[in-house]
């Protein structure tokens, strides 16, 4: 990856530290009350002594009826709620019962939203212990749902709303936000929101979703994450219609308006922010995320969910599944449809593992890799019409027009879908890798469930049970012939959270594609035997913090390897030090 995005930056690469990178400002790495014990008394407000009132509606430290009789005598909460105290345990207990009750996913995700919003631990809380049944709820594929319709369903702000109405007073907007020792940031222009296309401002629903993983999963603290939506208009005409829409009722800003904008947010972060804060893009359409990630991947610590997160889960997921399928990363062929963000990503990431293992160029690793787009098998013929980041895989080939043929032609091990079109791996698409292949892997990486190149069900049922399946969303285990099949979630989730904690904990400045594939291979390291004798190639989500503070030690090891660590001295035991770093959700003791 960082092969090619270097041609779009003159041959400077991240390691460089760019000069251009100096930019005043920012803040301490502080850790506030979380660097106290679970048995510790905390004054929950630092700055001046509020009513009990207002401490119930302060979603940082409100416990409901988790407060006790001392702390409600000390808190002026006395008579502000019922008599009975009740522990955090019942009341996730209860809550997980109220949820379970509605019939519709949107509903449990706007219960979930107002929970955050009014009881921040037991949010985390219950998503902690109940991460298979409410991750999807929370991100993919209900939040696309939730996204479709965030005008209806807004209620009150989760972040911060920037656009083109505030361009030249960007830093006092930040300043803007209440916390000031922000760690992670997950901005989008609400461009490509999953594979649903445009929605404007109304995108704002997947940073606050990847935001409560990020605190959930990898344990960065929920005060450290900020949520930004850039706002440059929208070109969905039904939005721009909708009486409820809640963004600037404009076409799409373009060209320099839009990177002007976009600048200006960049460095009014790092001015704000310091050096060490990581700015995650998320869900920009193709042409803008390429451009973005290499012209800041130099001179700020940034990364591409879409494109890097992406990539390094399906490596891992492919690492993993050598065990099942057999023979070496190098030995296996990879046909891909969908040559966008995703796509080009993955590819490279697989390509990078190849040469690592192979010491060959990447270039001649690429040979191995074929992507098909809208218009076909992508070949060197076609080299002058291809955007920038589809030119490394125009392979020398015959022009192939459809997916079956590239099937029968390239004769691939593997089968990737990142298009974002559902339904195109087709019966006969699976028929044809299951006569070429003994165990085909197939991977239906498109989001949400809609989206799916191919459900599970399609995927075992036309293969004769012998396929290996992962997909982005979620399907239910499948009987067929008697049988029972699991398949694999190939979901982000399983990196971005431990990677960012991983880039938080050694006070990483940059992003290199080392760290990566370290990512990529702590994640392979996590599947046991059990797993691999359900035909799973990912580790149950159920262990997912050990997952990511596994994941977390491997990229911050790659950082002080690389010179990019801050954090100094480097911790003994990173593993041990990545989980003393997770937020915990448990109700702290009030003074």
């Amino acid at each position: 990856m960082e092969s090619t995005l270097k041609s779009f930056r003159d041959g400077e690469s991240v390691l460089d530290l760019s000069p251009r990178s100096a930019v005043g400002g920012g803040v301490e790495d502080v850790y506030g009350e979380d660097c106290a014990t679970e048995d510790q008394l905390v004054t929950p407000w630092t700055f001046s002594v509020a009513s009990g009132y207002s401490l119930l509606r302060d979603p940082q430290y409100n416990k409901g009826l988790a407060f006790t009789e001392k702390e409600r005598d000390a808190h002026y909460l006395r008579g502000l709620l019922p008599p009975t105290v009740s522990s955090q345990q019942l009341q996730e207990k209860k809550l997980m019962h109220n949820i379970r009750q509605y019939e519709v996913p949107l509903q449990k995700y706007v219960a979930m939203m107002d929970l955050q919003e009014r009881n921040e631990r037991l949010f985390y809380k219950l998503l902690i212990d109940n991460v298979e049944e409410l991750l999807p709820i929370v991100y993919t594929p209900v939040v696309g749902e939730a996204c479709q319709k965030y005008g209806s369903i807004y209620k009150r702000p989760q972040g911060l709303y920037i656009s083109l109405k505030e361009k030249g007073k960007i830093l006092e907007v930040l300043k803007n936000w209440p916390e000031r020792s922000i760690q992670v940031i997950v901005v989008t222009d609400g461009e490509r929101i999953l594979g649903l296309g445009d929605l404007g401002c109304q995108g704002m629903g997947i940073p606050v979703g990847k935001l409560a993983l990020y605190s959930a999963l990898g344990g960065v603290r929920p005060s450290a994450c900020l949520p930004v939506t850039i706002d440059v208009g929208t070109n969905n005409e039904k939005l721009l219609n909708d009486e409820f829409y809640i963004g600037l009722r404009q076409k799409r800003a373009t060209g320099k308006e839009y990177y002007d904008l976009l600048h200006e947010f960049m460095t009014a972060v790092k001015q704000n922010y310091g050096e060490k804060v990581l700015v995650q893009f998320e869900d920009f359409a193709n042409h803008n995320a390429f451009e973005l990630l290499a012209k800041y991947g130099t001179t700020h610590l940034v990364f591409n969910d879409d494109i890097q997160g992406t990539a390094a889960v399906v490596l891992a997921g492919v690492v993993a599944s050598l065990k099942l399928i057999g023979g070496t990363l190098p030995e296996h062929t990879f046909l891909f449809l969908g040559a966008g963000e995703a796509g080009t990503g993955i590819a490279e990431l697989i390509a990078l593992e190849m040469s690592k293992q192979t010491k060959a160029p990447i270039e001649e690793s690429r040979k191995k890799i074929w992507l098909v787009d809208s218009k076909g098998l992508i070949v060197s013929s076609r080299a002058n019409s291809l955007q920038h980041f589809k030119k490394p895989w125009a392979h020398e080939h015959e022009p192939v027009s459809t997916l079956l043929d590239a099937v029968k032609i390239i004769k691939p091990t593997v089968l990737i879908g990142s298009s974002g079109v559902g339904k195109t791996f087709t019966k006969e698409v699976v028929e044809a890798m299951t006569e070429i292949n003994k165990i085909p892997l197939i991977l239906a990486l498109s989001n949400p469930t809609s989206q799916s190149e191919c459900t599970a069900e399609e995927a075992y049922t036309w293969s004769e049970g012998r396929a290996i399946f992962a997909s982005g969303s979620p399907f239910d285990p499948v009987e067929y012939k008697g049988k029972t099949y699991y398949s694999g979630q190939s979901n982000n989730a399983y990196i971005f959270p431990g990677f960012g904690l991983g880039i938080v904990m050694s006070g990483a400045i940059r992003v290199h594609d080392d760290m990566l594939l370290a990512a990529s291979e702590a994640l392979a390291k996590q599947v046991t035997e059990e797993n691999y004798k359900k035909g799973l190639t990912y580790p149950p989500f159920s262990d997912i913090r050990k997952i990511s503070a596994n994941i977390a030690a491997n990229v911050a090891a790659k950082a002080y390897e690389l010179g990019l660590a801050t954090h100094l001295p480097r911790p003994e035991n990173l593993v041990k030090y990545a989980e003393s770093c997770m937020y915990s959700p448990l109700y702290r003791n009030y003074r």
